[in-house]
């Protein structure tokens, strides 16, 4: 199995950051926007959930969401979840199935954080799924301006180059 059967049997489509996706799950019961943190632009679902490809010459752009994201590692290579704090600490998540080599199947993006990821090895594809609570929606969605992103954090600036378009 390779990218190309993954995208044709989950049916995943393009992404805005990079990569191709499917929401699997969107939860049917809602959290009013005045019970939710001002982040929210809106009334948002319990949860949601995604599949997400990444393949080896592509990346997940620096973004960032209203919500905590919990990444699960499925089929294919590792994956790094670069992510930058509000403090400016970068912390490298690698996200796969050797535990030796540091990897876990499960990790948790903080809300708020700016991340990107990409193919650890830089070869094949790595297969995952997100769960965001509350919910993911587009209009909690932040791209990363890549000027801006390095004038907050410039000794990530390299890291920043790479990641963003």
């Amino acid at each position: 199995m390779n990218a190309s059967y993954w995208i044709e049997k989950l049916q995943l489509i393009r992404h805005a950051e990079g990569g191709h996706y499917k929401e699997t799950h969107r939860s049917s019961i809602t959290v009013n926007k005045n019970n939710l943190p001002k982040d929210f632009h809106g009334d948002r679902d319990f949860s949601t959930a995604i599949y997400f490809l990444l393949e080896e010459k592509e990346f997940s752009a620096f973004h960032r969401i209203a919500s905590d994201e919990m990444w699960h590692f499925y089929a294919g290579e590792s994956l790094v979840i670069y992510e930058i704090e509000t403090n400016g600490k970068l912390i490298e998540h690698k996200l796969g199935s050797n535990p030796e080599n540091g990897e876990s199947f499960q990790i948790v993006i903080k809300a708020g954080n700016w991340f990107g990821s990409r193919v650890a090895n830089g070869k094949g594809y790595a297969l995952v799924g997100c769960t965001v609570s509350p919910g993911f929606d587009f209009a909690d969605f932040e791209l990363a301006e890549r000027e801006k992103l390095i004038k907050e954090f410039p000794n990530h600036e390299e890291l920043i180059m790479q990641l963003t378009r």
